[in-house]
């Protein structure tokens, strides 16, 4: 019997709907619990670094300063990535700030048509990253207690990122030269966007936070070891998994540490889609980059790890 695919999906996703519906009516105050945790989370590690960050970028997207950086970087972004200086820069404040960031400045910078349409793609395989101030400061510092583990993580994120663009994307036409524009800054939209944008943020974490404890719940009866709870967690949602890596310390858990963040999980590629949307890249060709540069991150970390501890 011939079974659609999109019948298959949602076939899934209703089943996992309804059974998550019903661990909720079963154990709610251990799930709200899971959602607090989630909460905590995001208020202490996520919007003290990422609110300011949402806000700055959008208004310096719109500077005369943001369009000569973009053109002065335009000759080696489109012989190396094949992208315009603006996606480059894009791809910067990315790296500086992390995630969501750069996805939401694609996704304005792709609706004002600052962004070329044959680019977008591109721009956002390239500029989904992760910053130091997570990466440094809440996992290695934090979690792993250990900063200098923080500093591989992030030097084996951007290589997994930007050689795997560089080379996915080495034969694509690179875009015209940037245009050299700019609109009066508006601080009160800047600052409403981000608010709104690091409320989403938010939002998913604690819910995909409750999601991973759902699984590590039903799987719980398998006994799995803990690396691999940790990794179905991971792939949930990425800062769970990072937590349960750093309990373990091997350089295996620092590998797929580095591959949960550079991947994202299903909490962060959520949110970067939601922002992508507006830019239109297709989920599918995007979440296999991802996955890839991952894959590439994951097995840096590893190898650097291996030699370290």
């Amino acid at each position: 019997m011939d079974i659609s695919l999109d019948r298959i999906k949602n076939a899934l996703i209703s089943a996992a709907v309804v059974g998550a519906i019903a661990l909720l009516l079963i154990a709610p105050a251990h799930y709200a619990e899971s959602v607090s945790k989630g909460i905590s989370l995001w208020a202490v590690g996520v919007l003290p670094a990422t609110l300011p960050f949402l806000f700055l970028t959008a208004i310096f997207a719109d500077l005369k300063l943001f369009g000569r950086l973009s053109r002065a970087v335009s000759p080696l972004s489109r012989r190396v990535f094949r992208v315009s200086g603006t996606g480059a820069c894009v791809a910067l404040l990315s790296v500086v700030s992390g995630y969501p960031v750069g996805a939401r400045t694609i996704g304005d910078l792709a609706q004002d048509g600052r962004l070329k349409k044959e680019e977008c793609f591109r721009v956002a395989c390239l500029a989904t990253t992760s910053g130091p101030a997570f990466l440094v400061g809440a996992v290695g510092c934090g979690m792993y207690a250990r900063p200098w583990i923080g500093w591989i993580l992030w030097l084996a994120h951007l290589f997994g990122v930007f050689s795997v663009s560089a080379l996915l994307f080495r034969r694509a036409k690179p875009p015209k030269a940037d245009a050299l524009l700019a609109k009066p800054a508006d601080t009160s939209s800047a600052l409403s966007g981000a608010v709104l944008s690091v409320l989403f943020v938010g939002g998913a974490i604690a819910i995909f936070y409750a999601f991973g404890q759902m699984v590590s719940d039903l799987t719980a009866p398998l006994a799995l070891p803990p690396i691999a709870d940790g990794t179905l967690r991971g792939l949930i949602e990425m800062t769970a998994g990072c937590g349960a890596m750093a309990q373990i310390g091997s350089p295996l858990a620092v590998g797929l540490t580095a591959f949960f963040v550079t991947f994202g999980g299903s909490c962060v590629l959520m949110q970067q889609l939601v922002f992508l949307r507006r830019a239109n890249v297709k989920t599918l060709p995007f979440l296999g980059v991802k996955l890839l540069q991952g894959i590439v991150a994951g097995a840096a970390a590893l190898l650097l790890a291996k030699f370290l501890l």
